[in-house]
């Protein structure tokens, strides 16, 4: 099994939808690298994860919201497409077996701090370590 593991922060709140009778959480997150090109010049790159995290609960996804840091771990799955113009594309999608929250999202200061900065999701949608999470 491949296995990889993203720390970034949410590119716009999570959707949530039901297909077979189970929730599939569907957000993206964007990872940001520093670097000086060969000139000296600092740059940065930032690469986008499309992930889907499939769950039977899905009391995790009022945290996933807009510049939430997270840290997710799952199997990648590339998939390739044809464009209106018909050249090539790809898409790496990660299929998240677990979640964790980091640190702060740029909305806590709006809602008072309510996410629980830290908790750890488990594939069960149980939060350990924490009172504060619903699931």
């Amino acid at each position: 099994m491949i296995r990889t593991q993203v720390i970034g922060n949410l590119g716009k709140d999570c959707t949530t939808n039901q297909v077979n009778g189970r929730n599939v959480i569907n957000f993206s997150v964007a990872h940001s690298e520093r670097f000086k090109d060969a000139q000296g010049v600092q740059k940065e790159k930032t690469i986008w994860v499309e992930c889907a995290y499939w769950t039977e609960k899905s009391g995790v996804a009022p945290y996933l919201r807009k510049g939430q840091q997270v840290f997710v771990e799952g199997a990648p799955d590339l998939r390739t497409y044809t464009r209106n113009d018909g050249s090539a594309g790809a898409t790496l999608t990660l299929n998240v077996r677990s979640i964790q929250l980091l640190g702060a999202s740029q909305r806590d200061d709006e809602d008072e701090g309510t996410v629980s900065k830290g908790a750890s999701l488990a594939d069960a949608g149980v939060a350990m370590g924490s009172d504060d999470l619903p699931f």
